[in-house]
Formats: structure tokens, C-alpha cells, sequence
């Protein structure tokens, strides 16, 4: 059996047609910790979020979590969320190598997206697509690494409150933020990192910047998703302002789950594009 398996940053609750499954990340504070779950209330949990002053932090899956979920399989595809913010794809790694010493016939390949959201969403993807294709364990391994390369990820949020409260940011950066109406973009580093692109004043100002820093990427068409944190408004001026420049395009858009809620916050988007 091929099963197909992501950490909960992909914001995918579900894949009609395969195995798939999510080992869920945690969102945490000093008195309580929420599992990201499919069925999280993400209105809730921001507003517990927003509310809350005190320290809160993220935590990856644990190695157990990444080896209950290889069980029954043979074959096993596993898409992370970038090494470059999160233990993530390292623990997946040591679960890897403790299930294969005993179960040294089961192939399992795990890959860094070097993204989140809808980046891991268009691997996971395409991996689907290549098996679909009757590609190989070992050809879909290579075609993915060179498929990585093709993606860009964009973000753009109204507050970087979270981002810097867990190092991700500098806090000196978010705490211009927010102000004035200010948004700011995005994008994924080769790395895997976060870098700041532009301040943006205006909901309406962010769509035509993130269009601009789609065009400098040479995009062509490919697949977009988008996911968004209560913010299905903004959302969808992305993608009518886009399918209006580059015509039936195949763009998707989605909720985001707790993960990319908590770091995005309410507002806030994540755009993957194959460039």
C-alpha cells in the first residue's frame, strides 16, 4: 500500500482517493496546548490566541507520531514543513530510519518542502500526480527534488505578532506592523526562511504587490493555492485579479489549518504558485 502522509502546516484536512493522513503539530501556551487537529475551531483559537499575553510557541510532531502514522504501508511519501522554521523534517527523519531498521523493506521518502501551506499542498500534489503516472519509488524521489525548485511562496499579513514572539522575526521589524494600516509581503528563501519583500498600505495595495513579485518570478500559469486565515475576502481578490491577467489558470483556495493560522493570524494569506 502507498500512503501519502503530511504534518499539519499542509493545509489539506483531507485527499479523496488515497491514503493520506496528517500528524498534527501543537500550539501552545503555558496552561494549554491544542493539537491541530483536522476538526480545530480556528475562530476559536485565535481569539484564545489574541487574548492571551503571555508566552506561546509551536511544537513539531514527535518521532512516535511520525512512526504510528507509517504503519500498514510499504510505500510512504511524507511532505514537511521547511527545515529552515521547524524541527519538523528532522524528526520525520529519525522516525524514518527507527521504522526502517525494522521494517527495512518499507520505502519511505520524506521531503523538506523548504515552505508551508500551500507549498507542501502543491507537492503533495504532484506526488500524487507521478504515482498516478506509474512512476517509480525512485523516479518520483528524483522528479520532486527538481519539481521543488519550480515553486515560490508568498505571504501577506497584517500582523507579525506570533512570527517574532517565536523568533522567526525580528521584533523590531513586527512591531511596525499593524500600524497605519500597513500589511507586509513575503517570500520563502531558498533556504526555507523568511524574507521580507515590501510594506504594503491597504488590503488593496498587498494584492498588487504580491501580483507584481508573481510577474518578477517569471510565472507562466502554473497551479496556485492559496490558503487563508479568515480572510476569504482578501483571498479571493487574489485570485479574480489573477485569473484576469492569466486566464483559466488551475488556483485553488482554502481555510488555512492551526498551524499557518497561528503563524499568519487573522487576515492574513499564503500563496504557493509553480513558476
Amino acid at each position: 500500500m502507498v500512503k501519502y502522509i503530511a504534518d499539519s502546516a499542509c493545509d489539506l484536512k483531507d485527499f479523496p482517493d488515497i491514503c493520506f493522513e496528517t500528524v498534527p503539530l501543537t500550539l501552545s501556551t503555558d496552561s494549554r496546548t491544542i493539537v491541530d487537529s483536522p476538526d480545530l475551531d480556528i475562530h476559536e483559537t485565535l481569539d484564545y490566541f489574541y487574548g492571551h499575553h503571555g508566552r506561546s510557541y509551536t511544537a513539531c510532531p514527535s518521532t512516535q507520531a511520525w512512526i504510528d502514522s507509517f504503519e500498514g504501508a510499504d510505500e510512504i511519501y511524507v511532505v514537511t514543513i521547511t527545515s529552515g522554521l521547524s524541527g519538523t523534517w528532522n524528526s520525520a527523519n529519525v522516525a524514518k530510519k527507527q521504522y526502517q531498521s525494522d521494517h527495512p523493506d518499507v520505502k519511505i521518502y520524506v521531503v523538506d518542502s523548504l515552505s508551508t501551506g500551500p507549498g507542501e499542498v502543491l507537492l503533495l500534489e504532484k506526488i500524487v500526480e507521478l504515482k498516478k503516472l506509474g512512476k517509480s519509488f525512485e523516479e518520483v524521489c528524483e522528479e520532486i527534488e527538481k519539481y521543488k525548485d519550480t515553486l515560490r511562496l508568498y505571504f501577506g499579513l497584517r500582523s507579525l505578532h506570533n512570527l517574532a514572539q517565536n523568533g522567526r522575526v525580528s521584533k523590531i521589524v513586527a512591531s511596525a506592523i499593524g500600524f497605519m494600516n500597513i500589511r507586509i509581503l513575503g517570500t520563502a528563501s531558498k533556504e526555507g526562511t523568511i524574507q521580507s519583500v515590501a510594506k504594503c498600505r491597504g488590503d488593496k495595495k498587498l494584492v498588487e504587490t504580491t501580483l507584481s513579485e508573481i510577474r518578477k518570478a517569471d510565472y507562466k500559469g502554473g497551479k496556485i493555492r492559496i490558503c487563508h486565515v479568515e480572510s476569504a475576502q482578501l483571498a479571493q481578490a487574489l485570485e479574480d485579479q489573477l485569473r484576469s491577467e492569466y486566464g483559466a489558470i488551475d488556483i485553488k483556495t482554502i481555510p488555512a489549518r492551526g498551524l499557518c493560522s497561528f503563524y499568519a493570524e487573522r487576515g492574513g494569506f499564503i500563496l504557493g504558485c509553480e513558476c
